[in-house]
């Protein structure tokens, strides 16, 4: 299948086209970026360990019955995806308080919640992706209200499958977040799962693993994520 031209270029990701119409390739890069591409960075080896830890994370989902966009891996960067048409709305599914939950509510990073809270957010760079209710995603045309309980009902069984996942590598999801894409009249789990949409912590020392280490520097973000993956692969 050939490669084409580029379609979109995001934070993180590169989007060609193919050959066929209805596929594309997702190749991951090296670039970090934090509070909404404010702070960017060139970070070693990002781009091949997001793709490997993404293929793994898609097929622990796929198992438990979620539908993903993802095709096969081509490289050791690019994917082939189905291609779908990205929803408007970012869906955060959120077990522990931290980050912006937080200071929205005057809590204390770290705190267990007693079961997962699901909240949306408009995916607009310009606007700092807001917070939005239900209402407002079906008023403004964004969802349909199938498509946001569909997305509901499939976000909270990917936190569940990738919380245990997570857990058997010794480390807490506490937060995660997830993009669905139309394709065809049915909605497909798209974009990405690594630790750049994620909090990572080290169960016992709350160390993290996820891009939190490049937004407050605490530590080299190549070596942190390389760590990860060697502990999804034994290596």
């Amino acid at each position: 299948m050939e490669m084409g031209r580029l379609l979109y270029e995001g934070k993180s990701k590169k989007v060609f086209e193919t050959s066929d119409p209805d596929r594309v390739v997702v190749r991951f890069t090296d670039e970090a970026t934090a509070f909404n591409a404010k702070k960017r960075a060139t970070v070693a080896h990002k781009a091949r360990v997001n793709c490997a830890i993404s293929v793994r994370l898609f097929r622990e989902v796929e198992q438990a019955g979620v539908r993903h966009h993802v095709v096969e891996q081509r490289s050791e960067t690019d994917l082939l995806c189905e291609r779908v048409e990205i929803i408007p709305v970012e869906v955060v599914v959120r077990n522990v308080v931290a980050g912006s939950f937080a200071r929205r509510y005057g809590l204390t990073d770290g705190q267990p919640l007693h079961r997962p809270v699901l909240e949306w957010f408009y995916k607009s760079d310009a606007l700092d992706d807001p917070l939005v209710g239900d209402d407002a995603v079906v008023c403004l045309g964004w969802a349909a209200e199938w498509e946001l309980q569909f997305m509901r009902e499939a976000a909270l069984t990917v936190n569940q499958v990738l919380t245990a996942f997570w857990a058997e590598h010794g480390i807490d999801l506490v937060d995660a977040k997830y993009e669905f894409g139309r394709q065809n009249g049915r909605l497909l789990l798209a974009d990405e799962l690594t630790p750049d949409g994620s909090r990572l912590w080290e169960q016992g020392t709350g160390r993290p693993f996820d891009k939190d280490v490049f937004r407050k520097d605490l530590a080299d973000l190549s070596e942190t994520y390389r760590e990860l993956l060697g502990r999804i692969t034994g290596g």
